[in-house]
Parts: C-alpha cells; sequence; structure tokens
C-alpha cells in the first residue's frame, strides 16, 4: 500500500519549501516532490548567486495580474518583515542594496539551508529527483503517478514555477495540471527580459553596447478600462542585440509586442530648451556638449543617426534642429522586434488565472484540495525581490490553510 500523505507539493523551490515547512510545522503530513536531483536551483543562481530574497518594499503595486488584487491577501498576511524575522532567526546576514532590494551578504545557499532547516523542523518528507506524470482526484482523495510509485494525498499543492530559464529544469507541468483540473491559464509569455531589435533598424545602435546609463522608460497607455501602463527610473544597458539592464527588464513585463517603448535619456534634463538657451552664450561643437552629459559614444551616435555631424557649432544650428535632436533623446521611442525569450527571463507572465482561486487560501475554488502557488499563478512581480515575496506569501497562505 502506497502511504497517504495529508499533501504532496510539487516543486521544492521557493514557495514549494515554504507552504512544505509552514504545513509541517502545524502538524501536517508533508511530501514534498521535485523532479531534480539538486534543490532550489532559481534560489540559488538568483541576485548574482546571493538571492535577493526580498524587498522591504513590496506591495500589491509592485505585481502585474489580469486580476490586480488578487495578490492583496496573502502579501498583507506574510510581509517582508515577516520573512526577515525568520533570516534573521537563522543568523543569515544581509544587506539592503538598491531600492529596498536585500540580499545575503554571503551565499543564495544559505536561504535554501534555511528552508530546508525549516522543512526538517516539521519532518517534511523528500521524494527527489521524481518525475510526476500527472495528477488524478477520486473519493479518497489525490494520486500521482511518477515514475515510481504513485503518491496518495488529501491535498495537493503545485508549486512548479513558470516556464522561465528551462535549462535550469523549468517546465509547463503546473499549466497541465490546471487544464487537467479544467482551469483556466492565462496566456503566457516572457518576463522580466531583455528586448531585441532586428535588421538593419538596429545596426546604427550595435556599436554602442556595453554602454550602460541611468534612464527613465515608458510604455502602454493609461488610458481605457483595462490600460497597461508601465514606467520605470532604472539603468538601460545597449547589447548587441538590443537592449537590456534594470530598465528594460522591467518594462518588459509591461511591453505589448508591435507597441513602442519610450526612453528619456536624460530625465533631468529638457535637451532642446537647454541647448537652444546656450546658442548665445557657448560656441562648442554639438559633440562636445552632448558628450558632457552622456557617454561620448552615445552623443556621437545620436547626432549621426539625426543626421548631424557631432563637429557642427550650437551657434550654428536652427531651433527646429535643436528640438528634433531633444526630442531624440529625450522621447526616443522605438519599437522593439521581440525579447531573448524564456531563455534569458527571470519570470514568466501568465499562469493560472487567479479567478480559479481563493486568495485567502490558494486552493482551486471548484477543485477542493488542489492548490497553485508561486510563479505558476498569474501573479508577477517587478524586479528586485518582489518575486521571491509572492513566493513566501502564497506559500505560507496555502501552507496555514490545508486541513
Amino acid at each position: 500500500m502506497a502511504k497517504h500523505y495529508d499533501v504532496a507539493i510539487i516543486g521544492a523551490g521557493a514557495a514549494g519549501m515554504m507552504c512544505a515547512a509552514t504545513a509541517a510545522q502545524r502538524g501536517k503530513r508533508v511530501l514534498l516532490v521535485d523532479h531534480a536531483g539538486k534543490l532550489a536551483e532559481k534560489i540559488r543562481i538568483s541576485g548574482g548567486g546571493r538571492c535577493n530574497f526580498t524587498n522591504i518594499n513590496a506591495g500589491p503595486q509592485n505585481f502585474l495580474s489580469e486580476n490586480p488584487h488578487f495578490c492583496r491577501s496573502a502579501l498583507s498576511r506574510y510581509t517582508p518583515q515577516d520573512f526577515l524575522a525568520l533570516v534573521k532567526k537563522h543568523r543569515i546576514a544581509y544587506h539592503e542594496k538598491h531600492r529596498g532590494q536585500l540580499f545575503c551578504d554571503d551565499s543564495s545557499e544559505q536561504i535554501i539551508a534555511m528552508l530546508k532547516a525549516e522543512c526538517d523542523a516539521g519532518g517534511v518528507q523528500w521524494r527527489m529527483p521524481c518525475k510526476v506524470a500527472g495528477v488524478t482526484k477520486n473519493m479518497e482523495g489525490f494520486r500521482i503517478d511518477t515514475d515510481g510509485e504513485p503518491i496518495l494525498a488529501s491535498n495537493v499543492v503545485v508549486a512548479t514555477g513558470g516556464l522561465s530559464i528551462p535549462k535550469i529544469g523549468a517546465t509547463d507541468l503546473g499549466y497541465r495540471i490546471a487544464k487537467h483540473f479544467d482551469l483556466n491559464i492565462v496566456e503566457t509569455r516572457p518576463g522580466l527580459v531583455p528586448l531585441t531589435f532586428d535588421g538593419p533598424s538596429w545596426q546604427p545602435f550595435v556599436p554602442l553596447a556595453g554602454i550602460a546609463l541611468e534612464v527613465d522608460v515608458t510604455t502602454g497607455s493609461k488610458k481605457g478600462k483595462n490600460a497597461k501602463y508601465g514606467y520605470f527610473r532604472e539603468d538601460l544597458l545597449f547589447t548587441h542585440r538590443g537592449l537590456s539592464g534594470p530598465a528594460i527588464l522591467q518594462i518588459s513585463s509591461y511591453w505589448q509586442p508591435g507597441t513602442p517603448i519610450v526612453l528619456d535619456l536624460l530625465p533631468e534634463m529638457d535637451v532642446a530648451e537647454e541647448l537652444i538657451g546656450m546658442k548665445m552664450s557657448v560656441k562648442k561643437q554639438l559633440g562636445n556638449i552632448l558628450s558632457q552629459w552622456l557617454p561620448t559614444r552615445l552623443a556621437e551616435g545620436l547626432l549621426t543617426g539625426n543626421g548631424l555631424m557631432p563637429d557642427a557649432r550650437l551657434p550654428d544650428m536652427a531651433d527646429a534642429k535643436l528640438r528634433k535632436l531633444g526630442d531624440a533623446i529625450n522621447r526616443w521611442a522605438i519599437v522593439p522586434t521581440g525579447s531573448e525569450g524564456y531563455k534569458k527571463a527571470e519570470v514568466t507572465l501568465g499562469g493560472v488565472d487567479t479567478r480559479e482561486l481563493s486568495q485567502q487560501t490558494m486552493m482551486a475554488n471548484h477543485v477542493p484540495g488542489l492548490y497553485f502557488i508561486g510563479e505558476t499563478v498569474d501573479v508577477t512581480g517587478w524586479l528586485g525581490g518582489y518575486n521571491f515575496q509572492w513566493a513566501w506569501a502564497s506559500g505560507v497562505a496555502a501552507g496555514r490553510a490545508i486541513e
């Protein structure tokens, strides 16, 4: 006879381990299942190996979803301060980096070890590596078919993550399980991903690869009932194939194919007004002036790209040309042709439709005992620790609710 568990959790990543530890420490018999032989690879590689484990500012406003209020309940009941208390309990040294991002001083391995210890404290059992073929339900509960013995459980939690970074084992298993139980899936696509620009239009910018600077970036519209508008001030990085850096990763989650992103390369300055105001008193060449404000290669590229010579003298320039140049710097609108895809995406947008789930418990409304948490769900955070906070909060919400 196969052993019967109170809950089997599929996926031993951030959300899965958090859920397992929470349920087990409430006295539940918990089995954690994962197809990988190595634990929590996505935690291991995150934050350059130091794990940006939360953001002290995390709130519902930092998440995207077709149902934007869904995440509010879980996030309010398990906050960044709650996770920080756990980090301190395990004496993990950490530091705040940029805009509330918290990182381990030493290594992401400490977060993995902490979650493993919390699971062990509750007596969680493990089955790794173990490949799940499918999940079915009958009067007695759930049956998980695997490449070994089947698993029987009263409850199943799906914490399998999204499609991003397939080389470390990402699969569509969570979505397949949801579809088997007739749950709707919000269309998935790569999020927090570099954007690409193909063909001749990007050729003039290829020599700028490696240049980085802080910019404002926007996309979308504020108008309309379902309008999605994104705005960030972050660092931009030019690459051989397009644009990257935190500014682009952030805006990529809001960007819709075929629409432009708008860059302000000098967000603290109205370039046209500044240049026109200097005409009477400054005799310098345009290239020299722009190079005081922007990296030299970028300044020259913008001038030649707009039909202006870097050695042209400012007093000789017509106001109309300076306004056109100002627009090219303060309101540079470009349409990406695509993104670097799931191989470079940090997260997956879309997933199990939150209207199918209870926001208090993460359980499927029409399938008692079946829960979905973490990245599998249509809740996606900004860059900077927000997605880990959703993993912790949704994992705890399910872990506390399991009967």
